[in-house]
Formats: structure tokens, C-alpha cells, sequence
């Protein structure tokens, strides 16, 4: 059963996630701060619900995904498994906890530790920002815990599947600079000013004719795997509705000076 947050502008506190709206911009938090953020059933439960809860707003166009306390996200709670609970992975699947990529876009607000599932997490969204604290890692490695999250297919992805292999068989610490460098992450910016800019950029966003934007970035995750013709031919198929219900309107925009030299008003 998922739980529907109803809130205009405030925060919303339930099970170790808060939730935050702010306008068309939602702030996704976990607080977990006596298990560096990582993810027992209860709040994995919890952070689904919130994702869903954003998804299905009408007027949420954006989210941030971030980990309160210096910390993003330690994965699984190992606690929780060594006492037997049963680990359901999050992201790996339609089928995972969290299900399908939501049809809105995400940032990841990384500050501290992103590793094992909390790695997971990170690669589940669009965008990813990290502070100079941030620290990703393969970390479950130690303990054999194998990724069943997603990561073994989102990180060759993002940064090519020789640096991936380096992450997965090592298990080591990538520093915020190294994940700059790799592709990982868009920027890095100082812990004070991290929540800031991720706001900032999901503002950007979210000021976009929302139609062409999200049928953009579903052709853009559903052309994966497909054939060439066949991803183009998704390609046309999706943005049929934003060219009859938002093109025209677009163009008329910028014929009449909105829009151009990146200015929207």
C-alpha cells in the first residue's frame, strides 16, 4: 500500500525520510543519523511511498534526493540482516522495492558516504551533485554482499564498464574529485552550498514545458537495449503529445522573443 503525502510547502516526517516541498521542487531526506543513513526495511518502505507520493503530484516537477547528517546513504542496514530480516533489493527491477525510474526527474545531493546500496540509490537518479565530504564505494564488496540494486548495469553506464569493474571488483573509496573526473557526478561544490545549488539546477529544470522534457528522458532510458530503428521509432511515438500540446505554444514563444539566448520567462 503506498502512503500519499498531501502537502502544499513544509515538511513531512515519517519513518526515517522527510519530505519537503517547496514549491514544484520536492526534497526527498533520509534521517538515519545512528546508522549513517543506511536503509532498514521500515524506511526503504518509507522512501518508496515518498518517491511515489512525488511522482503522482501534479504539481511536483522535480526532486531532490538527499542524506541528513553528513551522510547520503550506507546502503543496507546490515544490523537489520544479521538479526535475519530478509533484503529486498531497492532499485535493481521494475519488480525492486522502489520499482521503475519515476516518469519526473531526480538529483542526487550527495554529501558523505554513497556506497554499497546507497551507491544504488545515487544511480537511481538523473543527476547527481556531490559536497567535497561525498565518498562512493562498492563498500558491501567487504562483506559479501553482492549489488542488487541496479548499480551493476547503471555505473558501466554512466562512466564505461573498465573504471565500473575497477569500482565493483576493489571495492575502494572514490573521492568526490575522482567521481568529477570518471563522469559520476555534474559538479562538486563545498558542504554548505550543496543543497543550495541542487536546488538551484531542479528550479532550471522545472521551469520547462514539462511534456517534451519527460518524453525526452524516457525515450532517453527506454532507448537502452533497444535496436536503433526501434528506439527511434519510440523516440517519434513519445514525443507526438508534447509536439501537438506543447510545440506549437513553444514556437509561438520564440517567435515572439521568449526563450532565446537561454532566458525563459
Amino acid at each position: 500500500m503506498v502512503v500519499t503525502y498531501t502537502l502544499t510547502r513544509g515538511t513531512i516526517k515519517v519513518s526515517g525520510i522527510d519530505l519537503e516541498k517547496d514549491g514544484p521542487i520536492t526534497t526527498i531526506s533520509i534521517n538515519r543519523a545512528h546508522a549513517k543513513n543506511a536503509l532498514d526495511n521500515a524506511t526503504a518502505l518509507a522512501l518508496r511511498d515518498a518517491l511515489r507520493s512525488f511522482d503522482a503530484d501534479n504539481d511536483a516537477a522535480v526532486a531532490i534526493l538527499y542524506g541528513k547528517h553528513g551522510s547520503f546513504c550506507a546502503g543496507a542496514d546490515l544490523k537489520e540482516m544479521s538479526h535475519g530480516a530478509n533484503y529486498d533489493a531497492w532499485a535493481g527491477s521494475a519488480e525492486g522495492m522502489l520499482g521503475a525510474p519515476l516518469s519526473k526527474p531526480m538529483i542526487a545531493a550527495v554529501s558523505g558516504h554513497a556506497v554499497a546500496g546507497g551507491l544504488g540509490l545515487a544511480l537511481y537518479c538523473d543527476i547527481r551533485i556531490a559536497d567535497t565530504t561525498a565518498v562512493f564505494g562498492v563498500f558491501c564488496r567487504r562483506f559479501g554482499v553482492p549489488m542488487s540494486d541496479g548499480t551493476t548495469v547503471r555505473l558501466p553506464r554512466l562512466i564505461g564498464e573498465s573504471r565500473a569493474m575497477d569500482m565493483m571488483l576493489t571495492g575502494r573509496a572514490v573521492s568526490a574529485s575522482e567521481a568529477l573526473h570518471i563522469g559520476l557526478v555534474r559538479e562538486v561544490v563545498e558542504p554548505q552550498d550543496l543543497l543550495t545549488v541542487a536546488h538551484q539546477l531542479a528550479v532550471q529544470i522545472a521551469q520547462f514545458p514539462p511534456l517534451a522534457m519527460r518524453s525526452d528522458r524516457r525515450s532517453l532510458l527506454e532507448s537502452r537495449g533497444l535496436e536503433l530503428n526501434a528506439a527511434l521509432r519510440n523516440e517519434a511515438y513519445l514525443a507526438a503529445q508534447a509536439k501537438s500540446v506543447e510545440a506549437a505554444a513553444g514556437a509561438s514563444a520564440f517567435n515572439s522573443g521568449e526563450g532565446r539566448h537561454g532566458q525563459i520567462e
